[in-house]
């Protein structure tokens, strides 16, 4: 299994697909680097020599942001938002969506699993 800018990617898909695993790399991006590296981006990953993975983690370094850069770009950047308190900040700060989604029903995906709050039972009657 190859590893690349410190992810393992799979080894039983083709290198075009499976550079799609790194985060930042779409399909565009993965067929460029098997073109600039000089690979057939339909052979296997397990097949690829030491070398050609070696030419694409410098490629990856040398002209892209991926992996732990980017991840740090995007974090850097909700951070400043958060920090002028602009509508987007405030919403990542609350847990709630920030790209204008809506909110009144159904939003266990954004939300998570449903919490349930101890305590909360009917009420019982006293006389």
């Amino acid at each position: 299994m190859p590893r690349l800018l410190g992810v393992d990617i799979p080894a039983n898909r083709p290198a075009a697909i499976s550079l799609t695993y790194l985060y930042g790399v779409g399909n565009k991006t993965a067929r460029e680097l098997c073109n600039k590296a000089g690979i057939e981006p339909t052979v296997r990953a397990s097949e690829l020599t030491e070398d050609e993975v070696a030419r694409l983690a410098a490629l990856l370094d040398k002209d892209y942001v991926a992996e732990g850069q980017l991840r740090r770009q995007v974090s850097q950047n909700i951070t400043r938002l958060r920090d002028i308190g602009c509508y987007r900040g405030i919403r990542h700060r609350r847990g709630l969506p920030v790209r204008g989604q809506r909110t009144k029903t159904n939003a266990r995906t954004r939300k998570g699993p449903k919490k349930t709050v101890a305590g909360k039972k009917g009420v019982k009657d006293l006389r």
